[in-house]
């Protein structure tokens, strides 16, 4: 008997997460039955394409015992320029009005590009300077929110060329190209986490800073990869985010940074650093995803939808210092 509680608790802190998000969708699919309409999945699916992509780049960060609070910044920066290079012709307020439609791989690469760039300054104070990574990306919070504003002037960019759109469209007029994209992403990240030495030297960062150094790792040139590229997707994250909504705003994707930490803490990514999945990560906006379209379909205020989800991070975080406490 003790053994059988030994394994369901085990099973438990490795699975909880994952079973309490069937258990929603079950629950939901009960409630309301057209929850589990296809439409409906693909639904949920795309509206956390956007800081589930954040998500997978904030998985890096924390596991290597950071933060990154300029995401939502980060996307709106990169998105209202790289959307400025991607207006139709006779967009009426176009921003380079003598210049032609340009193919659709620049403004991706400029949003990318904007998105490593932030990413990489704050790395590099990070690293060299040796401030607290709150500091650091709050700074780039501001900065990147304020560069948003006064390159549109507190306009939206719009009117965007139909291949930037479709990025945010539907394939085959069914599956959603952000979805793609996720999922794409998702395969790449673990990847990159569990078969690479970055992923490697990611973890032992997170785990014993001094004994990576002294392993050889050199912290300083990793820690600057690991937010460049959580910057850089939060560049991808900008190019989905304006391939679905067809422009951009600067005050786009406010608070989504806080997001893309949550579905991290959700997904059992720890704050104490070393530990961490891609599959929790996407298991965390899952249960968000889920969460939101299910107050939807409930009829429940947005307002309360924002007290849940700051509840939620709560008491994920409390679980996360309770596991640790225990294994110390």
């Amino acid at each position: 008997m003790a053994f059988n509680s030994t394994v369901v608790r085990n099973s438990m802190r490795k699975y909880g997460i994952a079973i309490v998000l069937v258990l929603m969708i079950i629950l939901l699919s009960i409630i309301r039955p057209t929850f589990r309409n296809p439409t409906n999945i693909f639904n949920v699916l795309t509206q956390g394409c956007i800081f589930g992509i954040m998500a997978l780049g904030m998985t890096f960060v924390i596991i290597s015992k950071g933060i990154d609070l300029s995401v939502g910044s980060v996307l709106a920066f990169s998105g209202v320029v790289a959307a400025s290079f991607g207006q139709v012709s006779e967009a009426t307020e176009k921003y380079f009005p003598n210049m032609p439609v340009l193919p659709v791989i620049v403004p991706i690469l400029i949003a990318l590009a904007i998105g490593a760039a932030c990413g990489f300054i704050n790395g590099a104070l990070i690293a060299k300077t040796k401030i607290p990574a709150f500091i650091a990306t709050l700074g780039m919070l501001t900065i990147a929110r304020g560069f948003a504003l006064i390159y549109t002037s507190g306009r939206p960019v719009s009117n965007l060329v139909p291949s930037l759109t479709f990025l945010g469209g539907k394939l085959f007029n069914t599956i959603p190209v952000p979805v793609i994209i996720y999922f794409v992403m998702i395969v790449f990240c673990h990847i990159l986490l569990n078969k690479t030495r970055f992923g490697k030297n990611t973890y032992a960062i997170g785990g014993n800073i001094t004994a990576a150094e002294v392993s050889g790792v050199n912290v300083s040139k990793y820690l600057i990869l690991i937010y460049t590229f959580c910057g850089l997707l939060a560049g991808l994250a900008a190019v989905v985010f304006a391939g679905r909504v067809g422009s951009v705003h600067p005050g786009a994707a406010d608070g989504y940074e806080l997001t893309a930490i949550a579905s991290t803490t959700i997904g059992g990514t720890s704050h104490s650093g070393g530990i961490g999945t891609i599959t929790g990560a996407f298991i965390g906006a899952m249960v968000l995803a889920v969460l939101r379209n299910g107050f939807t379909l409930l009829g429940v205020n947005a307002y309360w939808q924002k007290v849940a989800e700051g509840l939620i991070i709560v008491v994920a975080v409390i679980i996360d210092m309770r596991k640790n406490a225990k294994r110390d």
